[in-house]
This record gives C-alpha cells, structure tokens and sequence, in this order.
C-alpha cells in the first residue's frame, strides 16, 4: 500500500484563516440560501461559494437550477500516483470509530443519479489500497433491478465514487447499496429513495440538495429506516431534503491534524439555517427559527481521497458536504441504532453531559452573515454548543448515534 501524503494543521489552518478573512472582507459572500425550503430569519443575498470565488475546487456536476444538485467538489485531480488528502485511518481515528469491530449486517444505501460503469472496480482499488476488506456491495437501478442502469454522467459518477468510498471509510463491515436513479430530476429521486427502503436499507444517505424542486416528504419517512442528507456547498442557507423534520441534517467541517490530534472548525460553504415552510419539530427549542433548523451534526467536508477513473482517471482530492453525509451514514451504520431513530431528534435529546462525552463540539467558524447569529456562527453560546453550519458538534465515537 502506497503511504498516502500527510495533510498537516499548518496547510489546512492556512486554508481556514484565508476563507474566514474572505467572510470578512468579500462583500459578494452574504450568504442565504433560496429556494424550497430556504432561511427566512437573519437572511441576506445570496453570493458566490469562497470555493468558488477562491477557485479551490470545481463542481463534478454541471449547475441544474431547479433540479437536484450534486454536491461533489473536485479539489486536486492531478495527484497521481500518490494520495492526496485524508484517507480511512485518518476519519476513523479523528471521529474514534470502532470501525474494524462493528457495523456487520447493517446495510447503508446510497441515493444518487445516472450510472457509474466504474463503481464496483473503484470501490475494490479504494479499499485494497487502504486494507479494508472487499465490499458487501449491490448496485441496483430506481426500481431495484440489477441491470438496465441509466445512462452514465462522468460528474455524477464521482459523486457515486465518493459516496461509497465514505461509507466503507467509516464502516467497511457495512452492506453497501447504490441506487441509481434514471436522472436528476426530483420525480426520480422520489422514486429511487422509495426503491432504496424496500430493498431493506436501514440508512440512506443523500448528497444532494435542491433549492427549488418539490420532494415530497413522504418519501423520506418510512419507518425503521434513518435518512441523511448534506446539506449543500454554498453557504448559509437550507434547503431539501436536509431541510425535511425526519431527515438528518448533515453539515461541514475543515479537519486539521497536529501530531496524533485533530481539531475542526465549520466549513465556510457549509448549508444550514433556517427552513422556511417546513414546521418546527416539536423537539426543536432553539429561539432563533420559527421553522426547522438545519443542520443537526457535521463532519470533514474537505480534503479526501478518493479514486474516480471513469470521470478523472484515478485519485482525486475531493470536498463539499457530500463527503459528510455518507460518512456519518456509516457511523449510523456501525451505531446499529438506525431502526430506532426519527431524523436528528436523538441528537437534539442528548442531555449536556452526552454531548460532551459523545460529540466533538465545534466552536470556530462561520458559514455566512447572519448578525452574529448561531444559526450561521459556531461557538456563539446563544444556544448552548450548537450552531448552525455543525449543528451539535461532530462523531466522537458512536454514542450520539
């Protein structure tokens, strides 16, 4: 196995200070997310992604305003033939995961569109290279066939890459499912998350988002089974399904690593907010929303290996929050709790003690202008540990979960 590039504190804390001044000082980036469901209180204008506006990443996926969006930022696809970015040791370690011990039986599903012809050979390469064990892993079409696939998208397909590359980085004795849907249309994901239930999946993950399509909810709530979505890369604002109240809201985070130890802090282009038009849950209190607020835990969204040849022939440096949303799938998955779970309720729930015991919390950062607000600030105390772009911190073991 190849030794893959250390990725240090200094490198990633540069890359931290440079967004956080581009917070401050660029006037484009008042970030508030649009569309269905969106933030209402403490809004502003939307803006260009500090990705974007800093030219550190590019989307796989071409822009579908109105439609289903993927969420998969390339970072480095020129890293060959060494890797590049955090790898399974590093996210298992960071997040104290019993990886190698549990997870057995426990089958996770991944949601996405188009077909990758690649997934199952990239998938084997990704964790041969790492030494995890060879994949428990199905890919079916929307309507649970194995065959008569969609037609392949390369931007799609490294979404695909990545999704079952996080799963097995964080539980590789997980089952893993891939359900392609036809297209990216809000119709067929509606059909494919249906499909994804009835073939048995107790956890489905989601990393897409869509600000102006009409999901129906009740595709996202079958009982026994715990559903999560990212929550976007652009910024302060939600929208669906993260945004839905039996959805677990995933947001983002830089990692950093000193030594043996890491620490993190929000994601500047991290989704989260306020979901107008979706009630407030009942186990919500937080005082600055009327409605659902997003998000309810986080995760690294930027700087990970993965290994794509149909898009980008080979390993690639990869960011946004779907890298979040799959990896706290699996943790979901090695927790083996998914059946007795309602959306991110449990982790609203946590008494103040288990949250310090079980979650990592995040107390720098910021993804956005919202008067100072929790809602777009971590490490306010307006409410507690929570805020807004990581909702109540991240995985320290799988006790939250």
């Amino acid at each position: 196995m190849r030794a893959p590039k250390i990725v240090t504190e200094e490198s990633y804390m540069k890359r931290l200070r440079t967004f956080l001044l581009g917070l401050a000082s660029a006037a484009v980036f008042a970030a508030c997310g649009g569309g269905v469901p969106s933030t209402t209180e403490h809004s502003s204008t939307r803006n260009v992604p500090q990705w974007q506006v800093q030219h550190s990443a590019t989307r796989a996926c071409p822009e579908t305003p109105e439609r289903p969006q993927c969420n998969v930022l390339i970072i480095r696809s020129d890293v060959q033939p060494d890797v590049a970015g955090w790898v399974p040791s590093d996210l298992q370690a960071a997040y104290n995961l019993p990886s190698s011990s549990k997870g057995s039986g426990q089958i996770v599903a991944i949601v996405d569109a188009y077909d990758n012809p690649n997934v199952a050979s990239d998938l084997a390469e990704y964790r041969s290279h790492f030494g995890l064990p060879a994949a428990n892993f199905t890919k079916y079409n929307q309507v649970g066939q194995q065959g008569n696939y969609p037609m392949a998208q390369a931007g799609w397909g490294s979404e695909i890459d990545l999704d079952v590359q996080m799963v097995s980085a964080s539980c590789p004795n997980c089952t893993i499912y891939l359900i392609e849907a036809n297209s990216n249309s809000d119709s067929n994901f509606d059909i494919a998350e249906k499909e994804a239930a009835k073939l048995g999946a107790h956890i489905i993950s989601n990393s897409w988002y869509c600000e102006g399509c009409k999901l129906h909810p009740s595709d996202f709530d079958d009982p026994g089974v715990t559903y999560l979505a990212s929550s976007g890369d652009g910024g302060y604002g939600a929208a669906s399904p993260a945004g839905l109240e039996d959805v677990v809201a995933v947001g983002g985070t830089i990692l950093a690593k000193r030594g043996s130890k890491y620490r993190e802090a929000a994601w500047p282009d991290t989704g989260g907010g306020c979901a107008s038009g979706v009630d407030k849950p009942s186990w919500q209190h937080d005082p600055g929303c009327t409605s659902r607020t997003t998000n309810d835990v986080a995760a690294v969204a930027w700087g990970v290996a993965t290994y794509d040849t149909y898009g980008y022939g080979g390993w690639l440096t990869t960011g946004g929050t779907s890298v979040s949303s799959p990896l706290v799938a699996g943790i979901y998955g090695l927790a083996g709790n998914a059946g007795s779970q309602h959306g991110g309720k449990s982790l609203w729930m946590l008494t103040k003690q288990e949250r310090k015991k079980d979650l990592h919390v995040i107390n720098r950062g910021s993804d956005g202008d919202c008067g100072g607000s929790y809602l777009c600030t971590a490490g306010t105390g307006q409410f507690g540990s929570y805020s807004g772009p990581s909702g109540w911190g991240t995985p320290n073991g799988i006790g939250a979960f």
